[in-house]
């Protein structure tokens, strides 16, 4: 045991040190200038039976306070629910930015739903405005007035091809409070927001809910095309726009927030569990290599530590306690961003167990034929 908790210390202390420092919250938007001239943008927006979440979020959009020419482009990817009628009542309600409501229809072999609508969305938005800009957001995601405004001038001052915010999630249930902020300290651990941003960056990743996108970049990286049958889009993104040339930043959201509602631990476990084994490229030794990982990194500390003072073994305790504590430490910074007490960070072991059952889970699914499945749309491996 004294191994285990020694192997646990070292893992926390690398990771405190050498990941990137992924556990700090301070990346936001880079320094940004108006631009002399602000370019035309069109946001395109799938959207799949999102009548509950629509009123919240659309108006949201349509209400930007964007200097330039601005469009938006809601694609009613098959909805069952009056998406996109509810969306055309919106408009005619609110006004605002001009709206177009279109459907795809089902999507061709190959490709993912969400996909085959950001392609007939940006398809649109090229005929009708040849747009310098495409900005990429969820039918769940609601932005400030400032929003669009903001996006633009950080992409144009910093010269970057992508910029990606992720939104804050909601934290009103007692699991969304235990299960999201760790879903984005999971995050920025595996993908650390520094090693996305510096230049000549080989970690690639964005986050699907905010992207901004220059039309050209995306034309050059052969966007959606390109990434049509993936099911982590968002990070494919980024790294097709990488191996374009194109330079991506991301980096957490203050006033982009999802609308989206988990009120329950069953709806958190589907959206984390469709595309857990899909990130280990469904390959069974990474899901045996990430099980072991994750009960080393933060199942060992507190097992350690407990088995230590029952068994009277004081160094196996001090080891265990230590690395908890570390793992505690990195924590509280996300916890502060989420407005949760800093007594919840020691809980942390507990929540990435349930994410372990999550990754197990979803990789049982893939081979039982039901992985990845996405409101009444299976998605095998590509």
């Amino acid at each position: 045991m004294e191994w285990i908790g020694a192997g646990s210390l070292l893992a926390w202390l690398w990771l405190l040190l050498g990941q990137g420092f992924f556990w700090r919250t301070d990346v936001r938007l880079p320094d940004r200038r108006d631009p002399d001239r602000w370019p035309s943008v069109a946001v395109v927006v799938p959207a799949r039976d999102e009548a509950a979440v629509l009123p919240a979020s659309l108006p949201t959009l349509l209400a930007q306070k964007y200097p330039g020419r601005a469009e938006v482009f809601l694609i009613d990817d098959g909805s069952t629910d009056g998406t996109g009628a509810l969306a055309r009542e919106l408009a005619a309600a609110g006004g605002g930015l001009p709206l177009t409501v279109a459907s795809p229809g089902e999507p061709e072999p190959g490709w993912t739903g969400k996909l085959w609508a950001v392609r007939h969305g940006i398809a649109l938005a090229r005929e009708r405005t040849a747009p310098e800009y495409l900005l990429l957001t969820d039918a769940d995601i609601a932005h400030a007035p400032d929003s669009l405004r903001e996006l633009v001038a950080a992409a144009r001052s910093a010269g970057l091809d992508l910029v990606s915010q992720m939104a804050r999630l909601r934290v009103a249930t007692f699991w969304e409070r235990l299960v999201v902020p760790a879903f984005v300290y999971f995050f920025g651990q595996l993908y650390p927001f520094r090693w996305v941003n510096r230049p000549g960056a080989r970690t690639a990743a964005a986050a699907g809910g905010c992207v901004l996108l220059r039309r050209e970049t995306a034309e050059r990286a052969g966007v959606p095309e390109a990434i049509r049958h993936a099911v982590i889009d968002d990070v494919s993104l980024a790294r097709a726009v990488q191996r374009a040339g194109g330079t991506v930043w991301l980096g957490l959201a203050d006033r982009v927030t999802s609308v989206r509602p988990y009120p329950r631990l069953a709806e958190l476990w589907r959206m984390v569990s469709r595309s857990a084994y899909a990130q280990l490229r469904h390959r069974p030794l990474l899901l045996l290599g990430t099980v072991l990982g994750l009960a080393l990194v933060y199942l060992a500390p507190p097992a350690a530590l407990l088995a230590g003072l029952a068994g009277g073994a004081p160094v196996v305790a001090a080891l265990g306690g230590a690395a908890w504590a570390v793992m505690c430490g990195t924590y509280l910074p996300m916890l502060r961003y989420y407005r949760q007490p800093p007594w919840a960070a020691p809980l942390l072991p507990f929540t990435a167990l349930l994410y372990l059952l999550m990754t197990v889970d979803s990789a049982v699914q893939h081979y039982r034929g039901r992985g990845a499945a996405w409101k009444g749309r299976t998605y095998g491996a590509p």
